[in-house]
């Protein structure tokens, strides 16, 4: 990332009278990723944002209109319901099994029309027979239809159902109930891109993850009829992993979101031509072309001199980020972390004037996001619009 790039950013935060610590999205390279995710989906394959990833109903909204989806995936009930009310076409899945309190105190706060709004706009993530029998219990309470969708584990063995017993008694009480529907499966891989590639380990992890999922498919075809199994949703995949997809076989569906904004922790080969398109833009407080350690005046001559260098005390901190620019800024373990006035140690006669920003790239997006009450949004020349975030936890 060039000088001249982030020249461009703190003219247009200047111009937009910010002056306080603010998370920046550029809107051009956010495009520019959606189109990059969209072309490398197989043919006839939908998507699903990841709203986690993502969690600003107006950034939701964009994203949905520019990668033609409704389809988004939701992590909590408190987002469930701000997505019901923001995009209430929108069809959710649930990308965790809640506690069946959870959903029940969702439709609590909803009206009868409502609800049967939202039974129909929300798939429910199950992940074991006894979940199942909760909300079977739970729909025939409310007198609603729910739709439900199994996760199955596919090697990531963070729960859900292999195939076998559990998927068995579970696909059979679906197909007998009166109060439940199969919408589809889930089955999540992201250990798929972090295996190391040694001796045919992430091969076989691969093939075994596709195997498992192929098998519970037939597992439904013994309860579903095959329309059914083949139309309902069949997800699979995140940013890390949905370019390893080539066509529809087992999954017609993939999720993503951390993707088009690209975090750090996202740079993959597999995500290589993405471009990070968030940032955290923070004033430079103090500016100091000497760095002088606390109580330096009371030790003894032999720790010597202040350190020569930049010193810069930023407008909060302590983010899940690593400082970008100016280049050369990094964390001090002489100063430690603070939320309240990190320290940052760059080079000798750092350009820099108090007050001017710095930007730091987040290592995650999900968390970072929740962290600002605004998101400046970059159009390339000016900020052309403030988003808010969810005000929710994931």
């Amino acid at each position: 990332m060039r000088a001249a790039y982030f020249t461009k950013l703190q003219k247009a935060l200047a111009a937009a009278d910010l002056a306080e610590p603010v998370l920046l999205l550029d809107r051009q390279r956010l495009d520019k990723n959606i189109k990059q995710l969209k072309r490398m989906l197989p043919k006839n394959m939908a998507y699903r944002i990841v709203a986690k990833s993502l969690p600003s109903a107006p950034l939701l909204k964009h994203i949905a209109a520019k990668a033609d989806t409704n389809r988004l995936m939701s992590f909590n009930r408190v987002m469930s319901e701000q997505i019901l009310a923001a995009m209430p076409k929108a069809d959710q899945l649930l990308g965790k099994p809640l506690p069946v309190a959870a959903a029940a105190a969702l439709f609590d706060g909803l009206a009868a029309v409502k609800g049967k709004q939202a039974a129909r706009q929300m798939q429910w993530l199950v992940d074991t027979p006894t979940r199942l029998k909760e909300y079977e219990a739970l729909a025939a309470k409310l007198k609603l239809k729910l739709r439900v969708n199994l996760e199955i584990d596919v090697g990531l063995h963070r729960g859900g159902m292999m195939p076998g017993p559990d998927l068995e008694a579970a696909l059979a009480r679906l197909a007998k109930s009166k109060n439940l529907s199969l919408a589809g499966y889930l089955g999540y891989e992201p250990h798929l891109s972090k295996i190391p590639n040694i001796g045919g380990w992430r091969r076989r992890a691969k093939q075994g993850a596709a195997q498992a999922y192929g098998a519970a498919l037939a597992q439904g075809r013994a309860h579903f009829t095959a329309a059914h199994i083949e139309g309902m949703v069949r997800n699979m995949a995140g940013s890390p992993t949905f370019g390893l997809y080539q066509d529809t076989a087992l999954a017609n569906e993939l999720a993503a979101g951390s993707a088009l904004v690209k975090p750090s922790d996202f740079d993959m080969p597999m995500l290589k031509d993405f471009e990070p398109a968030a940032f955290i833009a923070t004033p430079a407080l103090k500016v100091s072309q000497e760095v002088r350690l606390p109580a330096l005046e009371y030790a003894s001559k032999m720790l010597g001199k202040p350190k020569t260098g930049t010193g810069i005390f930023i407008h909060g901190g302590y983010w899940m980020a690593d400082a970008v620019w100016p280049k050369g800024l990094k964390t001090s373990g002489l100063f430690g972390r603070s939320s309240n006035q990190e320290f940052l140690l760059g080079p000798k006669n750092l350009p820099l004037k108090p007050d001017a920003f710095v930007f730091l790239r987040p290592t995650q997006s999900e968390a970072i996001f929740l962290q600002f009450p605004k998101i400046a949004v970059f159009d390339g020349r000016r900020i052309c619009d403030i988003w808010q975030p969810l005000p929710v936890s994931a």
